[in-house]
């Protein structure tokens, strides 16, 4: 009997060692096959496309464009080295030793319905599906063309006592105060202090955060220039931490942070997502009323809702102002939001760039002054929107401080300075070309930011005395260190359409822009940094002192 098969298949001499040849070419074909498969998902890390899939990210891929830069860097390592901070490519000579490390944390973007449509009367419906929006004082565009279309007059104040040379005075006694309150348990003002350059540059970039809004992402729209990503806020009595998204989390484990207030309060909403995204991705639970993104490693909520006056708003006609006109009670909180604050545990209000709209201001039921709205010229207003705005401010402040089921803890944001130059937002204003800090001796005070920051802080005074609960009041007191920051703004990179005039005209006119809001990454991301350490601040000391 042969045991030799006429092809050697079923010979077992034959077939033995053809079946350990085939095994070892099968090994070594799937040894090669998981080397590939391992290079290929380091380059290419479709975690974060999963994530977006089910998280909600790609629901809004009609409004979010992330055009990315080739230069981006995304691979950070944590460290705890002194460094010394070299000179800025612009030529800024600051050599300063920090201790910095680089962290590592994410979310669905903005709902189209809460942003204003700026090209018609604001009324109690907020647009924005066709036009570009923002706060009063911005501007609304044609997504065709990019040409301004209308929005509101100069933002000036109405009551002259209210001048310049007082607010300038006022600025640094006001500063105290505020800073008194947020430094209970620190002796560092976090609001005096110095811009410096770290190379290090920012925690995250504009395309490893897929839910900024494309008019803050500026290295996307074409920016040519990236140093403004660099420069970093230092109290002068302490160090401010570059933002650590692990602490965070930890400190806001099973709580819930809320930004409340108009799309600068959305801008702050979207950096401090982009901060935490570095570190975990969370789940989209929001709708078009709430925004609401949870982190499930410490089940920490963020929530954004609008609300660009933060007083009650109506439309329906009382006394001499007709319907329509958006009617707002100063003396009456905003509803909409306050009816969730017992479910929050830190609010971060932002207001005030909506005072420049047009509006009709209601105390006692009584129509006592409007902004571009006042049909009887022979009588005079009792409040213009100056007054109206601190108000308003005091009497949100004043509800949240007295709401019999709210115990956490408020911080309002003060007012965000704008950079337009030379006019307003609609009347040739412009911040083209800024590409670093102002230094001290190149600020230019503006009368009308310093006096409305004025109006913020006596408002805030006046809510902590009339407090009966066991919530607390902070103040980010960011306006003077922000005036510093002309660059930082998308200026007239506010879209990735490739035909956009960056420049002036012939005439000398420049293009239209955006000197408001925040690019992202930015000196925005410096905001929360602060909000951080006030949190690490107020919820450590209670640890400590409840232990």
């Amino acid at each position: 009997m042969t045991l030799d098969s006429p092809k050697g298949i079923f010979g077992g001499l034959v077939v033995f060692p053809r079946s350990i040849s085939s095994i070892a070419v099968s090994v070594g074909g799937l040894a090669i096959f998981l080397i590939f498969a391992s290079v290929l998902l380091v380059s290419y890390p479709i975690g974060s496309t999963v994530h977006q899939y089910f998280y909600g990210v790609d629901n809004v891929s009609d409004n979010l464009v992330l055009p990315v830069r080739p230069d981006t860097n995304i691979n950070r390592l944590d460290s705890n080295e002194d460094l010394t901070i070299k000179n800025s490519p612009s030529g800024s000579s600051l050599e300063i030793p920090v201790s910095s490390s680089s962290f590592n944390g994410s979310v669905d973007v903005s709902d189209k319905s809460s942003e204003p449509n700026l090209a018609v009367n604001v009324g109690d419906k907020e647009k924005d599906n066709s036009v570009v929006s923002g706060d009063g004082g911005d501007f609304a565009t044609d997504n065709a063309s990019g040409n301004v279309v209308k929005g509101s007059d100069e933002i000036r104040p109405v009551d002259s006592s209210d001048d310049g040379s007082e607010a300038e005075s006022a600025i640094s006694n006001v500063s105290n105060n505020g800073t008194k309150s947020i430094s209970d348990y620190s002796a560092c003002d976090l609001y005096d202090g110095s811009w410096f350059y770290d190379p290090m540059g920012p925690v995250y970039t504009n395309n490893t955060c897929p839910v900024l809004t494309q008019m803050q992402n500026c290295q996307g729209n074409g920016r040519p220039d990236q140093e403004y990503e660099n420069w970093r806020w230092k109290p002068s009595q302490c160090d401010l931490p570059r933002f650590d998204g692990k602490k965070f989390l930890n400190l806001m484990r099973g709580k819930t942070l809320a930004f409340v207030g108009d799309s600068v309060a959305r801008n702050q909403m979207e950096s401090m997502l982009c901060l935490l995204w570095q570190v975990e991705v969370p789940k989209n639970r929001g709708n078009k009323r709430m925004q609401r993104y949870y982190f499930r490693s410490t089940s920490t909520m963020i929530v954004r809702i609008w609300s660009s006056w933060l007083v009650h708003k109506a439309s329906e006609a009382i006394d001499f102002a007709p319907e329509g006109v958006v009617k707002l009670h100063l003396d009456a909180p905003d509803e909409d939001f306050m009816q969730y604050i017992p479910t929050f545990d830190v609010i971060v209000l932002s207001s005030g760039h909506w005072f420049a709209k047009q509006s009709v201001y209601v105390l006692n039921n009584e129509v006592v002054g409007g902004q571009l709205w006042w049909p009887d010229k022979s009588r005079p207003m009792k409040v213009n929107n100056v007054e109206a705005f601190g108000i308003s401010t005091e009497t949100i402040l004043t509800s949240i401080a007295t709401h019999p089921n709210y115990t956490g803890l408020t911080i309002l944001r003060t007012y965000s300075p704008d950079h337009y130059e030379g006019g307003a937002w609609n009347t040739g204003g412009s911040c083209t070309g800024k590409v670093k800090p102002l230094s001290p001796g190149e600020l230019v005070e503006n009368g009308f930011t310093d006096t409305m920051h004025k109006k913020q802080v006596t408002a805030f005074d006046s809510a902590i005395k009339k407090g009966t609960n066991k919530s607390k009041l902070r103040l980010l007191d960011i306006t003077k260190p922000f005036s510093y920051r002309h660059d930082g703004h998308p200026g007239p990179y506010r879209s990735p359409d490739p035909n956009k005039v960056t420049k002036r005209g012939p005439d000398g006119r420049p293009p239209p822009q955006d000197c408001l809001h925040w690019c992202m990454p930015g000196p925005v991301d410096t905001w929360n940094e602060l909000v951080l350490e006030i949190i690490r601040v107020e919820f450590e000391s209670n640890s400590s002192s409840s232990s």
